[in-house]
C-alpha cells in the first residue's frame, strides 16, 4: 500500500552506541553537493557544469546540544573519529488514512572540527554545538540503503547501486 510521507515522528542521536541526551531539538543533515569543473568549447553552446561521479564537497554535520558538557567535549579530539547514529521514525499516512511509522536511519563517521560554546544566561540553554566534518555517511529509510558515501574507502551507493562499480573494474 503506498503511503504519504508527512513527518519525524521522534528521534534520538547515538555516540558510539551511547544514547546522547540533551542533543538539541533539530539536526540538518548535510547537502550532497558533487565537485565539478566547468566545460566550454567548440560544440557547446554556453558552460556544462560536469560532475566528477563520486566525488563531493566538504560536508558538515553540527550536532546541537543545550549545554557545554563533557559529551560535547569528547567530540572534539581530532584524533579519533566520531561515530554517531541518528535513529528516527517517520510518519506516514496510507492510502486508507492510517498512520503508519518506517525506520530512518543515519550512521555518519567524522572528525570534531568547530566547537560553538554558545551563551550563559540563568534559566536558559547555553546552545552550544559541534560540528563534524564528515568522512562517512549513510543514510537507510525502512531497512534500505538511500545514500552511502565513504570518502576513505571510494564506496558512492545510491539506492544500494554502487554507483563506482565501473570505475573500480578500470582502476
Amino acid at each position: 500500500m503506498n503511503t504519504i510521507p508527512t513527518k519525524i515522528n521522534r528521534y534520538n542521536v547515538y555516540n558510539k552506541g551511547n544514547r546522547l541526551l540533551g542533543v538539541g531539538e533539530e539536526m540538518t543533515l548535510p547537502d550532497f553537493e558533487p565537485s565539478s569543473e566547468t566545460v566550454t568549447g567548440a560544440g557547446i553552446l554556453g558552460e556544462i557544469d560536469d560532475p566528477t561521479v563520486g566525488y563531493f564537497g566538504n560536508q558538515e554535520l553540527e550536532i546541537p546540544f543545550r549545554l557545554l558538557d563533557k559529551e560535547t567535549a569528547d567530540m572534539m579530539d581530532m584524533t579519533k573519529a566520531v561515530q554517531l547514529e541518528i535513529r528516527g521514525a517517520q510518519q506516514t499516512t496510507n492510502t486508507e488514512g492510517d498512520i503508519e511509522f518506517r525506520p530512518m536511519r543515519v550512521v555518519v563517521r567524522g572528525r570534531g572540527g568547530k566547537l560553538t560554546t554558545g551563551k550563559v544566561k540563568a534559566g536558559s540553554p547555553m546552545d552550544t554545538a559541534i560540528t563534524l566534518t564528515i568522512l562517512y555517511i549513510l543514510i537507510e529509510v525502512d531497512g534500505k540503503t538511500v545514500v552511502e558515501l565513504d570518502k576513505l574507502n571510494e564506496v558512492y551507493k545510491v539506492n544500494g547501486v554502487d554507483v563506482l562499480a565501473k570505475i573500480k573494474e578500470m582502476c
